[in-house]
């Protein structure tokens, strides 16, 4: 074991890869065109009077929307509810054979949900968690006759939570399809959906927010927040404009109650909408790759190391070999702030870009590196299906190095430690095996299990090489980049924070 200063040090880090893959859907069918859609994409007008009543838009909009009831067969052990029957040491005393009295039993397990017919030959959205795994999925008309279809699942992407069903029928009631990007916060919207199963509701909310995400419901998440009630039943409900045209797909809540406190969100049209064309079209979902892990977040510390003007755009933490991103010359610590034009907010916004991007589409990506702007073209892969998404503080200068690392010990990399953390065979580094509560490196987020790459952009061979440069730093702050559960990201540990 090697210490810094007095003694050691480990980190724990979230990787994030950007945009990934292939992701098959389960087809049960497809079709050389997309659906036929009603499309108006006229931003809403925003300073006619709020009108008395929407009972006209709701009479129009309403049939659209439908009930969703899907079913699926579970099979479990007759004794499931007893756990001691599952422990060998209490079979023994009450002389049960585990292979004769274990009988397996079935059970139903159904579901409740809305859906949004948006053509007329029987295209219907919903959520993905609304019809996963089902057996049968049924769809019941909101029109006095009640009539009641089976759907076939045609496929379902659970990276954005949406779903595609196909009922065979005419001349449906299909809903109008707003452009999504045209929303702003403060728009009236409404929210119809069978909330508890109690038959078609309609609430009335504003957009209070969009671009939301970070909740771990999808792997892509760019959600429209609404303070309409929304509550189970209503998920793959829709959420339309005053204007009655659909903005979204009602997806998830915000509860501590189980019930609406005001904060629901839904699927943007534009991307549910692109989800359902790739779908019925090929099958499948495809998505752009450009082969970096993101660093999850630009830190004010991160932002002064780097020389950066603020804290926006998506900081690439490591370029993964052979990958779009290495071909096109991009490097660790470039962080992109446009990606063709548009502007890039953070490691979030980059992903979702890059995700609706088609493969082998040529992309210009507006960097910074070294303090510099610079453009570079990429042209984005396409993700095997195996490597899809993983969810994944002074004192003298001369002591400053040791301080800022304090309380971190390390060891070399051997083959034990590759193997109970499935690290690759071509990393190098120091790994981290333990650090102080209080330390800066604790307060910075360090833990056991990471190895260290890189002290103040210098390549770590191991753990006397890690001590060595650490021992070099002249300043309160150290700049790490590391490695932890399949990816890397960068950190800075400053010893001047820990002081206060």
């Amino acid at each position: 074991m090697k210490r810094f200063g007095k003694s050691e040090f480990r980190l724990a880090c979230i990787a994030f890869g950007v945009v990934v893959a292939v992701f098959t859907v389960g087809a049960t069918e497809s079709s050389a065109a997309t659906p036929n859609i009603s499309v108006d994409e006229k931003a809403i007008t925003r300073e006619t009077k709020l009108a008395t009543s929407f009972a006209p838009m709701v009479k129009k909009t309403a049939p659209s929307v439908v009930n969703i009831y899907s079913t699926k067969v579970v099979k479990e052990n007759a004794r499931r509810f007893t756990p001691f029957f599952e422990d060998p040491f209490w079979q023994r005393f009450f002389g049960e054979d585990p292979d004769t009295d274990r009988r397996p039993s079935k059970r139903l397990e159904q579901s409740l949900g809305s859906g949004v017919i948006v053509s007329q030959d029987g295209y219907i959205l919903s959520n993905n968690h609304v019809v996963q795994g089902a057996d049968e999925i049924k769809v019941a008309l909101a029109d006095g006759h009640k009539q009641e279809f089976v759907a076939k699942l045609v496929g379902s992407d659970p990276q954005t939570e949406i779903a595609v069903l196909k009922i065979e029928a005419k001349n449906l009631p299909a809903i109008t399809i707003a452009d999504s990007d045209k929303l702003e916060v403060g728009d009236r919207v409404i929210a119809i959906g069978n909330p508890f199963g109690i038959g078609q509701t309609v609430t009335m909310g504003i957009v209070s927010a969009i671009g939301r995400g970070g909740f771990g419901v999808a792997d892509y998440e760019d959600f429209i927040q609404t303070d309409a009630s929304i509550n189970p039943g209503n998920s793959g409900g829709a959420l339309v404009d005053a204007e009655g045209r659909l903005v979204g797909i009602n997806t998830f809540i915000i509860s501590r109650s189980g019930g609406n406190q005001g904060i629901g969100f839904a699927v943007p049209i534009n991307m549910a909408r692109g989800i359902m064309d790739r779908i019925v079209r090929d099958g499948k979902v495809t998505r752009g790759y450009l082969g970096a892990w993101l660093q999850p977040e630009i830190t004010a510390d991160l932002a002064k190391e780097f020389k950066l003007p603020d804290q926006n755009g998506a900081m690439l933490s490591q370029i993964i070999e052979k990958s779009p991103a290495q071909d096109a010359g991009l490097k660790e610590g470039d962080v992109v702030v446009e990606f063709n034009g548009k502007k890039v907010t953070d490691s979030r916004n980059l992903r979702l870009m890059v995700s609706q991007t088609p493969p082998k589409t040529k992309v210009d990506l507006k960097i910074l590196r070294d303090g510099k702007t610079k453009t570079v073209a990429v042209t984005l892969g396409e993700l095997a299906d195996d490597l899809s998404l993983r969810r994944g503080r002074g004192g003298p200068a001369e002591e400053s190095g040791q301080d800022a690392l304090d309380g971190v010990t390390v060891s070399d990399l051997d083959a034990r430690a590759r193997r109970q953390l499935e690290m690759p065979d071509t990393l190098r580094g120091a790994l981290v095996t333990e650090v102080e509560p209080d330390s800066p490196a604790y307060a910075a987020g360090l833990r056991p299990g990471t190895v260290i790459l890189e002290i103040n952009r210098q390549p770590v061979r191991d753990a006397d090489d890690a001590v060595q440069k650490s021992k070099k730093v002249k300043s309160d702050r150290v700049l790490l980049r590391v490695w932890s559960q399949g990816g890397t990201r960068y950190l800075v540990v400053d010893a001047s924070k820990a002081r206060k």
